[in-house]
Parts: structure tokens; C-alpha cells; sequence
């Protein structure tokens, strides 16, 4: 039994690595897009709340993204030896990304809502 734990250890320690290097991935990706659309914008409508809420929403929704990874490589680790510290951690964790996807989820309504009434409008 001890050498299947061993081997356990090291399949969650391998897999958390993993998802940890693909969270920072994600920030990175999200970063570079983000730069990306910013600077290929229109410098007339940059300084408009519509272009503030797609940047917000674009770096937002990687974050979230890489949040989606920390969780699984948070929720790994506390499988293998729970802790107190590990635990509060994960809770920590889920509650910041259940924030933030509801918030954004709420964002992209709004935005898309925006969109649509723009649309209506010329028409």
C-alpha cells in the first residue's frame, strides 16, 4: 500500500505542476492578448467606457481561466495531505473564482446587451 501512495504522490505532485505551469500560461496568454488589443485599438475609442469593458472583460476571462487551473492543482494537493493551510487555501481559491465568474458572467450580459441595443440602433 505504501508504494502505491508513493506513486500517487507523485502522479498529484506531477499533474499539480502541470496545472499550476498552465494557470501562469494563462495569465501570460491573457496579458499578451490584452496588450495586443490595446494596442491595436482605435485611439479615438480608448478612452471609452465600452473599450475600458472589453479590455477588463478580455484579461478577466483569462483570469478566470487560470483561476479554473489553480483550483484543480489546490484541490490535488489537498487529497494527498490535507492541512489546515491547504484547505483554507482551496476555499479561498473557489471563492475568489466563483466571484469573478459571476461577476463577469454579468459583464458579458451587459455587453452583449450593449451590443445588441447598438445594433437596434442602426438599424
Amino acid at each position: 500500500m505504501e508504494i502505491l501512495d508513493h506513486y500517487l504522490g507523485n502522479l498529484v505532485g506531477i499533474t499539480k505542476f502541470f496545472l499550476e505551469s498552465f494557470s501562469v500560461l494563462c495569465i501570460i496568454l491573457g496579458l499578451i492578448k490584452t496588450l495586443h488589443m490595446v494596442w491595436a485599438a482605435d485611439r479615438r475609442t480608448m478612452g471609452t467606457p465600452k473599450f475600458f469593458n472589453s479590455v477588463r472583460l478580455q484579461f478577466g476571462l483569462w483570469l478566470a481561466l487560470a483561476l479554473e487551473f489553480q483550483l484543480g492543482a489546490d484541490i490535488l494537493s489537498t487529497t494527498i495531505a490535507p492541512t489546515l493551510e491547504s484547505l483554507s487555501k482551496l476555499g479561498l481559491i473557489a471563492v475568489i473564482r466563483t466571484f469573478l465568474n459571476y461577476f463577469l458572467g454579468k459583464e458579458l450580459e451587459s455587453e452583449i446587451r450593449m451590443e445588441m441595443e447598438q445594433q437596434e440602433k442602426s438599424h
